[in-house]
């Protein structure tokens, strides 16, 4: 059985396959996709849906992709992005093919925003007139069908093949992509891509990116933590994980909640304070709180923790803080990639029931003013967003009226309605407004 995720048979000629597939493409955009399989039936499933997906993002097939990241902006959201740590091992392994003359090395991210694109300036300079460029979003709602965008929607690898692609503009190249993800979570990180001409429709360029997308899942496991840094997992789960020094410790429920509040307050706080935060006004346990405290310096490290005001002395890397400085930088995406769920959500810490309402709620605002069908989508997929009435009413606004996941956010809504008590036209009128 054919591999239905390598563009070309063997033995097809690609001329005559891109002049079958152009007009099928044709016939979409003029009749839709029954149009499409009555002119080419051996069209790809996965072009045909993914075609349907730009269609309902009423994506313009003369469209160039917009740029989300520039300059200053982009330098730090790629400097602390994870795929920054296996850069060298991407050149290493697609270095040679991106500087040939004939084809790109492109790193996204989740969300499509090309983070990296590497190869000769000849062919950079062609891969600019379609903004194949550093910081351009290359998702199927805003570029349609290609290889790293098609690659994150389905979450597998796969090649579009020139006529494959929905933009006319892109319908001279041919590219090749695999999804890569985060080996501890399985959170999607991006996906890594070649991107040429019609050669690469071929099997060893599939291939070769699923390697390098392995390869780089690998290192990430493997990549030691920076020394003397304290790197916290506190998000979606009830207990924090902590890296020091090559360690991987999972904390309990009292110590994660006393670390997220020292790294909320790095200027320090006092026993009072933080007794307070951790039990409130009246169940203040000073012998109980010293004692905590004494266990998470053994976890820690006497070294790592100060008394008088308790503070930490490491450099830390948190990822509710990484959330927080991505929303300053005015960047909802790269916050909401960061977010896999709600701060110790099991807490009930006073402090951290503050300042895990503080995070989602700066999150939630950022979310809803952007008005971006793709983060309100991923927004109403965690388990924050899930009952978020108006994240659906954003949603279903802002979704095209032949978008397929259209019908699921009204029945969402409905369902929400009903849950909360509200009159159906209570929902109705929030939708128009």
């Amino acid at each position: 059985m054919a591999d239905p995720w390598l563009a070309l048979e063997f033995g097809v000629d690609p001329v005559e396959r891109i002049a079958q597939v152009g007009a099928a493409h044709e016939a979409f955009l003029a009749g839709g996709p029954e149009a499409a399989r009555r002119t080419d039936r051996r069209l790809r499933d996965v072009v045909a849906n993914s075609w349907r997906r730009s269609a309902g993002a009423l994506l313009d097939p003369e469209t160039t992709p917009p740029i989300d990241l520039t300059d200053d902006m982009l330098e730090s959201y790629r400097a602390a992005h994870p795929l920054a740590r296996v850069l060298p091992l991407f050149r290493d392994l697609l270095g040679g093919i991106a500087q040939d003359g004939a084809h790109l090395m492109a790193v996204c991210d989740a969300y499509g925003r090309l983070l990296w694109v590497e190869g000769h300036p000849g062919v950079l300079r062609h891969a600019e007139r379609m903004n194949f460029v550093p910081g351009a979003r290359w998702d199927e709602a805003h570029a349609g069908t290609n290889a790293p965008g098609t690659a994150l929607a389905v979450d597998h690898s796969v090649q579009i093949f020139a006529t494959e692609h929905f933009s006319r503009p892109v319908q001279r190249w041919t590219c090749a992509a695999a999804p890569i993800h985060d080996p501890g979570t399985g959170r999607l990180l991006g996906a890594v891509d070649i991107t040429g001409g019609d050669h690469l429709a071929n099997p060893q360029s599939l291939a070769l990116v699923r390697a390098t997308a392995r390869a780089a899942e690998a290192q990430l496991v493997a990549d030691p933590v920076e020394p003397g840094v304290l790197t916290v997992a506190a998000l979606g789960r009830d207990e924090a994980e902590l890296r020091v020094d090559g360690r991987r410790i999972r904390l309990g429920r009292r110590h994660s909640e006393l670390l997220a509040l020292l790294i909320d307050h790095p200027e320090g706080r006092t026993g009072e304070q933080l007794g307070l935060d951790l039990y409130g006004d009246d169940r203040l346990h000073p012998v109980t709180l010293r004692a905590e405290l004494s266990r998470l310096r053994r976890v820690l490290g006497p070294e790592l923790l100060d008394s008088r005001p308790y503070r930490l002395r490491a450099r830390v890397r948190a990822d509710f803080r990484t959330v927080v400085e991505l929303l300053d930088r005015g960047d909802p995406a790269g916050a909401l990639e960061a977010y896999p769920g709600a701060l110790l959500p099991g807490s009930d810490a006073p402090g951290v029931t503050r300042l895990r309402r503080l995070i989602d709620g700066q999150l939630r605002a950022a979310v809803l003013a952007a008005a971006d069908p793709a983060l309100l989508t991923a927004w109403t997929a965690t388990p924050t967003g899930a009952d978020d009435l108006a994240a659906w009413q954003a949603l279903a606004r802002a979704l095209p009226p032949g978008a397929p996941r259209r019908p699921l956010a009204v029945a969402r809504i409905q369902q929400l309605a009903g849950e909360y008590d509200l009159p159906r036209a209570t929902w109705l009128q929030r939708r128009r407004n």
